[in-house]
């Protein structure tokens, strides 16, 4: 009988070869494989062909399995076949609730190992050539959820809107409004923003604004979920956004 054992693994924003080496190796020798929506399914190619797949993942306010199921099938299918593999999208430590399953798992003495993934709070805006911090822009950034577990946007926001720092929004569409209206408060309205949907993948998307005309772009052009917002003095170096609004401020200063 094989020795229970979980491999809590972050597959990453999306692009398969983002995925750690070790991560696959975990992924090759897992005999249950419990994967969530936003871990690319090709990953599971590397699974030996008898290992279980199961797709517990939640989207949008969509759930398959509640968090407390998902917990109790990674104790028992660990007891029943010994290497369970969970694959979460990003990091499973940045907004994955990663420690809550670790925590559960052990509770039954069962070793559990962590492996962390790239988040997207970093890969998204990378792969359209945004950084979340370079000098003379930003100094640090903050990543925030755009849901906190009863619902609203986090009280950081309002700290973060304050400071000079990269603020990358996770699951903050659905709130992109009201985020907006937080940095006009503080007179930031021209604040550059950047949205990147899908980043990594294939079907990625991405547009640029400022955070006055961020919300009609996103709806003319229809973004959504799964997307990260990236609000700060960064963005202004993505080449779309010099040509629509640096280019418009210099015709402007020469009259």
């Amino acid at each position: 009988m094989n020795i229970p054992r979980i491999s809590l693994i972050g597959a990453g924003p999306g692009d398969i070869e983002l995925i750690t080496l070790k991560g696959i190796k975990a992924i090759e020798s897992a005999d249950v494989i419990l994967y969530d929506a936003l871990a690319n399914e090709e990953l599971l190619a590397y699974a030996k062909p008898e290992a279980i797949k199961v797709y517990v993942g939640k989207r949008l306010g969509k759930y398959v399995y509640t968090q407390e199921q998902i917990n109790y099938q990674l104790v028992q299918l660990a007891l029943d076949y010994g290497h369970v593999v969970r694959l979460k999208g990003g990091d499973p430590f940045v907004f994955g609730r990663g420690f809550e399953e670790i925590e559960y798992v052990r509770s039954f003495n069962i070793p559990c190992e962590v492996i962390s993934g790239v988040t997207s709070a970093i890969a998204a805006p990378a792969s359209v050539g945004i950084p979340v911090t370079t000098r003379g822009y930003a100094e640090s950034f903050w990543v925030i959820t755009g849901t906190t577990k009863t619902g609203e946007l986090s009280n950081d926001l309002r700290l973060a809107a304050q400071s000079t720092a990269t603020v990358v929004v996770l699951m903050g569409m659905s709130k992109l409004d009201q985020i907006c209206e937080i940095f006009t408060e503080y007179q930031k309205q021209e604040t550059p923003v950047a949205i990147v949907q899908n980043g990594t993948r294939d079907n990625a998307k991405h547009l640029v604004g400022t955070i006055e005309d961020i919300g009609a772009k996103v709806k003319t052009q229809k973004l959504s979920n799964p997307a990260v917002i990236v609000i700060g003095e960064v963005v202004s170096l993505h080449p779309e956004y010099i040509e629509t609004y640096l280019k418009e401020e210099i015709r402007t200063m020469r009259g």
